[in-house]
């Protein structure tokens, strides 16, 4: 199976072709652990949770390792410490189990590796030292800055200019700095903050400098894929490529750059100014008066768009999307997973195709609803296997839907009252059924010799109460 992948370094789509295919290796930015993550942090770590499926399925599970990490060492991890009166590790802790549990309702799998950044400080050191050894940086006033001059790739990622990168960012023009462009590797830190001993002084690390050491230590100093959204590309990815390439002159760090385009709600940017701002655990619970929604339906959503088209993230797509998972799961309600379609997961390998394999999905669900009279109980294992590949109609996503009794007997009770009618003359019985039934949000599907009741959009089980 050829995966191909439109890679952001080179801007084209290119045969993936790992550095070793029994070592498939993948690296993603993970979050800043200080609050809940909004809708906006799940798109990545849904977009790459499917790549690190397909991988799985093309090279073996055992051959694919994918490192996604936890910032738990920021200033706004400190601003919140001191606003809430808790301790910083108290607050990290909570946080990063609320993500996991958060990106675990959307059905993320979590990583080979989920290194914290507290974790790898001696390596940040020693890459920060390497780094001064070899000419890139430079220490002044207990800061160390990395020296972009002295790293002539620098811009090849985003595209851009030295120059043009000055006009375009905020950079922190510091009377220690020999250039504007120059970004910290290492800083001071008060006795108030976290801090570590170094060659420097008491301080911390800088962003940038996290991820790279990170990355070497568990993966390598060349390794397969680099991800995550495109608002990282510029500084913090091109950061990174400078400082991991002159700290590794040998090695090539990531072979291929992948990067999500960013989300909208009901068309526009997601702001708490709009008032269409809300987190993973707001659309799960319900928030303002409106019910929850499934995990599952949100992670529908988010695949039916391609990963480098901004995705707008509507309520009108989360009643289709769930409506069409109901059908989809009463369809393949008792089927085994027998291996996905494999035109589905050549969909899937063509630059991570989500949109392209859900529609292969309705495709698939279409035939077999079609011939309910055929033995389809391979074809509706294909269809959960295909499913299962995007991370939809697993069982640790279930549940949500437990209606499935319910409508059988409804069905059931439904046919007889229609075949007594056929006899009698008289429909209205089975039509104030199907009244309540369509009221309720159910599809009534009718035809000679069958009754097929599918929950769609907006079903309301509650309706149902004494109709059996």
């Amino acid at each position: 199976m050829e995966i191909r992948l439109t890679n952001s370094m080179t801007r084209r789509k290119e045969t993936f072709a790992p550095l070793d295919a029994s070592n498939v290796r993948m690296y993603v930015c993970g979050p800043t652990v200080y609050d809940r993550a909004h809708l906006g942090n799940a798109r990545p770590a849904i977009v790459f949770d499917v790549l690190f499926r397909l991988l799985r399925e093309v090279y073996g599970p055992e051959h694919v390792r994918y490192v996604r990490n936890f910032t738990d060492v920021d200033d706004k991890i400190n601003a919140r410490a001191e606003a809430s009166g808790r301790s910083i590790g108290e607050i990290t802790a909570e946080t990063t189990q609320w993500y996991l549990d958060d990106m675990g309702a959307v059905g993320v799998m979590e990583p080979s590796d989920m290194p914290r950044a507290t974790q790898y400080i001696p390596q940040m050191v020693a890459m920060t030292e390497d780094l001064i050894a070899r000419g890139h940086a430079y220490a002044a006033e207990g800061h160390v800055l990395f020296s972009v001059s002295s790293y002539d790739g620098y811009g090849a990622l985003s595209g851009r200019s030295v120059d043009d990168m000055i006009a375009g960012a905020r950079v922190d023009v510091a009377p220690y700095k020999r250039d504007p462009m120059d970004f910290v590797l290492w800083k001071p830190s008060p006795g108030d903050l976290p801090g570590w001993d170094s060659p420097w002084g008491r301080g911390r690390p800088g962003w940038h400098i996290e991820c790279s050491a990170m990355a070497y230590d568990l993966l390598g100093e060349s390794f397969d894929i680099h991800g995550g959204g495109n608002d990282l590309l510029f500084p913090h990815h091109e950061n990174e490529i400078a400082q991991s390439c002159c700290a590794h002159p040998g090695g090539g760090f990531a072979q291929v750059w992948l990067h999500n385009e960013m989300l909208q709600v009901e068309g526009k940017k997601m702001s708490k100014s709009l008032g269409n701002f809300f987190t993973v655990r707001d659309l799960l619970d319900g928030h303002d008066g409106l019910p929850g929604v499934p995990g599952e339906v949100i992670r529908f959503v988010m695949l039916s768009t391609h990963y480098r088209k901004p995705m707008d993230w509507t309520a009108e797509k989360a009643r289709e999307a769930e409506a069409t998972l109901r059908k989809w799961r009463a369809l393949t309600e008792g089927a085994t997973p027998v291996g996905p379609d494999a035109a589905l997961v050549e969909t899937l390998a063509d630059d991570l195709n989500t949109a392209g394999a859900l529609t292969h999905l309705h495709r698939m669900a279409r035939d077999i609803a079609a011939n309910p009279q055929k033995d389809c109980h391979i074809e509706k294992g294909v269809l959960l296997a295909s499913a299962q590949l995007l991370g939809l109609l697993t069982p640790e996503l279930g549940g949500w839907d437990v209606v499935g009794a319910d409508l059988s007997g409804l069905a059931t009770r439904l046919a007889a009252v229609r075949a007594a009618a056929m006899q009698s003359k008289d429909f209205s019985e089975v039509d104030r059924l199907k009244t309540a039934l369509i009221d309720a949000g159910v599809e009534v599907r009718m035809s000679k010799a069958s009754v097929e009741l599918l929950p769609g959009a907006g079903f309301d089980a509650a309706k149902l109460e004494g109709l059996l």
